[in-house]
């Protein structure tokens, strides 16, 4: 019995292994166009346009920056990548991960590696590094949660904590046409990549 295809074609023409990803077969490009077609809080969000992972990538880069303002532009761009693997794998709400169990982790976990390492970062983050992302992404999350997903500041203050007002500041949720965001993601990826030399 031949053994299931693990395997997606991507427009770059690359053929990613899920079970085994390589960094060659890993193009910015493919990340760009896929996350900016991936609706976060599953579609469930106000607005004209889904609001993307690739937007939020973009966001939880910025917010990084204010929490961190001394960090490296490869750390940086560890925000901007820390959800790449949902251009193959989907972005799943936290009840669904928990439900599908331990192999969704380990599938992200080697995609994560497999990004990382084609982009120069190191496989697994420093623990300061990932906590620092992390801390970003639960301000995304309360922002996208109040602004977008209906949730009260009650509500979003219980699930993803209360954020400091200040390292929110001019930022708001932004719905874009798809084509805006990959372009924007692609560009900021570029420019962190040049910037880190």
């Amino acid at each position: 019995m031949s053994k299931p295809r693990a395997w997606q074609k991507m427009l770059s023409g690359r053929r990613l292994d899920l079970l085994d990803p390589t960094p060659v077969d890993i193009e910015i490009e493919d990340i760009a166009h896929g996350l900016s077609f991936v609706a976060r809080w599953n579609g469930q969000t106000v607005g004209d346009f889904a609001y993307s992972v690739a937007e939020h990538s973009l966001l939880v880069e910025r917010l990084f920056a204010r929490i961190s303002p001394r960090a490296a532009a490869k750390w940086r761009l560890a925000a901007l990548l820390h959800d790449a693997p949902e251009y193959v794998i989907g972005d799943m709400i936290s009840p669904v991960k928990n439900a599908v169990g331990p192999g969704y982790d380990e599938l992200d976990k080697r995609l994560v590696a497999a990004i990382h390492i084609r982009f120069g970062l190191p496989a697994t983050l420093p623990p300061a590094i990932k906590k620092q992302i992390k801390k970003a992404d639960k301000i995304s999350a309360w922002m996208e949660a109040t602004e977008i997903a209906g949730f009260t500041t009650a509500e979003a203050d219980r699930f993803f904590g209360k954020p400091d007002p200040e390292m929110i500041g001019d930022l708001a949720i932004d719905l874009r046409p798809p084509t805006l965001v990959r372009a924007d993601y692609t560009a900021r990826h570029h420019a962190l990549i040049a910037e880190i030399g």
